[in-house]
């Protein structure tokens, strides 16, 4: 297989939403008060919003709250999914603020969500990505259906 039978696609929202539908391992980036921080967590997509959980006062807390009653840290969640043998795969870019849930009302509804943290420990603070702006891009053989690679087709 040549380079020229891979083909880089741009995906659109719909697409992007279509693939990380399903949850699972993504990304955290955002500048922490050591600097950039880029961290694992298990997450679900809920309501239009990435869902994810940790601890209360952990350093995730901490670094995403900015102290300022309304405002919200502006963050990054990466999702991908890849094949290294067939170097075939996509990611997606999920860019937004990060909002803490704090109200009763909010936390009720999400705990529909399905977020169970796999680390132990005390991890019921949830908190949502609210997304601006939503991209990915996925690279395939070139003739490739779009459902070979990644995530199946619901």
């Amino acid at each position: 297989m040549t380079y020229a039978s891979r083909v880089l696609e741009e995906l659109d929202e719909a697409e992007c939403l279509r693939l990380i539908a399903s949850g699972g391992i993504g990304r955290l980036g955002y500048s922490g008060r050591y600097g950039p921080t880029v961290m694992p967590v298990n997450y679900r997509l809920y309501e239009g919003t990435i869902v994810f959980r940790t601890a209360p006062d952990s350093a995730t807390d901490e670094d995403l709250r900015t102290g300022i009653a309304n405002a919200e840290f502006k963050v990054a969640f990466e999702i991908d999914d890849f094949d290294t043998a067939a170097r075939t795969g996509w990611s997606v870019l999920v860019q937004g603020s990060a909002h803490h849930v704090e109200s009763e009302a909010e936390r009720a509804s999400i705990q529909g969500a399905g977020v169970d943290p796999w680390p132990g420990g005390d991890r019921e603070l949830f908190l949502r990505v609210m997304p601006s702006r939503i991209t990915g891009r996925r690279v395939s053989h070139t003739g490739q259906d779009a459902g070979i690679t990644g995530r199946p087709r619901p």
